[in-house]
């Protein structure tokens, strides 16, 4: 049965409007229930839980080196303090299950079928989560995300709302005919930026990956900046699509 952390979660995402333009994503404020936002931040990990993003073999050996992550697994979990690892264990009970997952796939559905047509029922879905901590000087050109991705979801956790700026923005190539099917990051120059989706406590920026989805983080020039947030993504297997 799902907790009531995971019901309002997935209570404020399956009302949450789907905003088309330039691609499918939403963007939903008190995300979590106010109180569990407080423990979450309460059991945040320390600085040293996290591990350098080019450590993981996810990106190439020091590649983004003001980014630093937590897997939000099992082993990932196992090294925080006992107090840190109850919260964390009971979050990823229902975070991390393939309930949540699955969820996330009926949100965009009528995109999911677009993209796999008649692939789909042959694919396989699982889900990744890391808990992240950038620094000052992190940025990241606008990309589509890799060709596996379904759908990209970042929880802000910042401890207040004094930095919005920090969110992640939209792009639109200015060579409008431009698409991506995922992997390059391009310069900001060849984009016009939309908008950007504020960085504010207890909030949802998630989108629907397709060869539009182009977004990235403005170089972050802020002194002593910490942006906080966990990045969920639903992947598909079986399929290039």
């Amino acid at each position: 049965m799902p907790s009531v952390i995971e019901e309002h979660v997935l209570y404020q995402i399956a009302n949450a409007r789907i905003r088309e333009y330039p691609f499918p994503h939403i963007y939903v404020e008190r995300i979590f229930p106010e109180h569990f936002y407080a423990q979450l931040r309460a059991n945040w990990p320390d600085d040293r839980a996290f591990v350098p993003l080019g450590d993981t073999g996810r990106v190439p050996k020091g590649a983004y080196p003001e980014r630093f992550v937590l897997p939000v697994t099992q082993d990932g979990i196992a090294t925080l303090t006992p107090e840190r690892r109850a919260f964390w264990t009971d979050f990823a009970s229902w975070f991390a299950a393939q309930n949540f997952c699955l969820s996330m796939i009926d949100k965009f559905e009528p995109y999911v079928r677009r993209r796999l047509g008649s692939d789909l029922e042959q694919c396989g879905f699982g889900a990744d989560a890391l808990a992240v901590r950038d620094l000052t000087n992190y940025s990241i050109g606008p990309h589509t995300d890799a060709p596996h991705r379904l759908v990209t979801m970042l929880f802000y956790c910042p401890q207040d709302d004094s930095r919005p700026h920090l969110g992640t923005s939209i792009y639109w190539p200015l060579d409008s005919e431009f698409r991506c099917r995922g992997g390059p990051h391009y310069p900001f120059e060849r984009f016009k930026k939309i908008t950007t989706m504020q960085y504010k406590p207890n909030t949802l920026f998630a989108f629907f990956k397709d060869e539009s989805s182009f977004h990235g983080v403005e170089p972050i020039p802020d002194a002593h900046c910490i942006r906080d947030l966990i990045l969920y993504d639903v992947r598909v297997m079986g399929t290039d699509r």
